[in-house]
């Protein structure tokens, strides 16, 4: 209980800040060495936010074969 209070403070302040939240499964895309990032939580600085749905996104996670 208490991680969960505390994971939602965390989001709150983070989205008061610099960063902003996106929440959901998005990955990154494949790297030379076949690997790559996924998360359901990512931080993002609001400077990039415009750019990151271009890098990382849901269609990577399929693209990666990620079924999960």
């Amino acid at each position: 209980m208490k991680l969960i209070a505390f994971t939602i403070l965390l989001l709150f302040l983070t989205n008061c800040s610099t960063h902003t939240v996106k929440l959901g499964k998005r990955c990154t895309k494949l790297a030379a060495d076949n690997t790559y990032e996924k998360s359901l939580i990512w931080l993002i600085d609001k400077k990039s936010v415009n750019d990151f749905d271009k890098k990382i996104n849901k269609e990577n996670c399929e693209k990666n074969g990620d079924n999960s």
